[in-house]
């Protein structure tokens, strides 16, 4: 299986440079100055337990080639429009498993190529790329799930697992890979929602006074939105959702809060943009997601006049 990669940062530099190590053939596509620094010192990797650097194979838009037989989308999800421009040469074949935020870039992707060739796919990882340029992971969490949305897709989606469990990363077969979509959306909106907003982590919200409810409230909003649209939240998933959203010694943060405090775009707009319309739609108000929300805009927009 040839493999494509579109991004060498937390999510496809980490789980591309694991499948390296674990035999698979992998080439990235990244920009000229990542490219460089990459073919210079490899792609270098940090984790609790070790670290280590894997030297693949890397392109520019300029030199791809349509002839993959998986194409990994690993960007922002404010991105997606750049990234599939830089792809262009290379989507006459194989196909697409997007690792993207939200659920909008699916129909974009369907749009664009036929569900038949967009598949499902969640990454479960805290990582940032560090000053010099290594992929730091931050926790212990490191997971990736996929799933078939077309029959076509299910002899490529095992043996893309079958190759993931090779690796020293989690990897999980999903036979509703929507699904785990809208669970991690609906938790993701709530974590980004309320770490933005507070400027602090869930230990530090959950501790005040009415920080725990807050939260709960809007994971709740969320919630609605999600029944409404035919993806109700299971009993155990809430419920493990929650131990995490308001768990007292927590520091975990959204990485929308990294990327805010650290002046770089957010993906706000995907993530409770995205999860306001819907509730628009289909008459689920969500009044502690759109104070989030306006709280982001507000920061988007200072940026872009600056």
């Amino acid at each position: 299986m040839k493999i494509l990669i579109l991004g060498a940062g937390g999510i496809g530099g980490y789980f591309g440079a694991h499948l390296m190590q674990a035999g698979a053939d992998i080439t990235y596509l990244v920009r000229q100055k990542r490219k460089a620094l990459i073919d210079a010192q490899g792609l270098r990797i940090e984790t609790p337990r070790e670290a280590f650097a894997v030297q693949p194979r890397t392109l520019i838009a300029e030199q791809i080639q349509p002839d993959y037989d998986l194409i990994i989308l690993a960007s922002k999800a404010y991105d997606l429009d750049d990234a599939l421009y830089s792809l262009r040469g290379a989507l006459g074949r194989g196909t697409v498993l997007p690792f993207l935020n939200g659920l909008d870039h699916l129909g974009k992707l369907d749009a664009l190529l036929g569900k038949e060739r967009v598949m499902g796919g969640v990454a479960h990882i805290a990582a940032t790329i560090t000053p010099e340029g290594a992929i730091r992971q931050l926790t212990e969490m490191h997971r990736l799930t996929v799933g078939a949305r077309n029959p076509s897709h299910q002899k490529l989606a095992s043996e893309f697992i079958e190759l993931c469990k090779q690796a020293s990363f989690d990897s999980v077969f999903a036979e509703d890979i929507e699904q785990v979509l809208w669970d991690k959306w609906v938790f993701l909106a709530t974590l980004a929602g309320m770490t933005t907003l507070c400027r602090g982590s869930v230990g530090d919200i959950v501790t005040t006074t009415y920080g725990k409810a807050t939260t709960v409230h809007m994971y709740e909003e969320c919630c609605r939105v999600a029944h409404a649209s035919g993806h109700s939240i299971s009993t155990g998933v809430s419920a493990k959702a929650l131990e995490m959203l308001t768990a007292s010694v927590s520091t975990l943060t959204a990485s929308m809060l990294r990327d805010l405090m650290d002046g770089q775009p957010t993906e706000h707009d995907h993530i409770l943009g995205a999860m306001i319309r819907r509730g628009q739609g289909l008459a689920c108000p969500t009044p502690l997601l759109e104070v989030a929300f306006t709280n982001l805009a507000i920061q988007a927009g200072r940026m872009a006049s600056n």
